[in-house]
């Protein structure tokens, strides 16, 4: 797999798998960026992951992505069983997903 990473911001711009591009083509396809900026790389399907999660927890919104908060209609059982129960169980869940992808500074 071969990836076109923009080296200022460590996003992925492209992927390609099976046939790739020969460089200079993949240069020209983001000649809106300075190509100093541009890293062409190879990397296993492992590697491209990583790179992307790293992108996302550092990019200034990317962590809304890596958030996975619990369905609507959870969320709404909860708050239900919460007022019920007098418990914090909604309140703890929404914790701990924005305790595990923070806002970067």
């Amino acid at each position: 797999m071969k990836i076109v990473l923009q080296k200022s911001t460590g996003k992925i711009l492209q992927t390609y798998s099976g046939v790739e591009p020969d460089d200079e083509t993949l240069i020209k396809n983001n000649s809106y960026i300075d190509v100093s900026d541009l890293e062409i790389k190879s990397v296993t399907s492992e590697e491209h992951f990583e790179i992307n999660q790293k992108y996302l927890k550092n990019s200034s919104d990317g962590y809304k992505i890596l958030r996975k908060y619990p369905s609507i209609e959870e969320q709404l059982d909860m708050l239900y069983w919460d007022r019920k129960n007098g418990t914090k169980k909604w309140e703890e869940s929404i914790d701990k997903v924005k305790a595990d992808n923070p806002k970067p500074e």
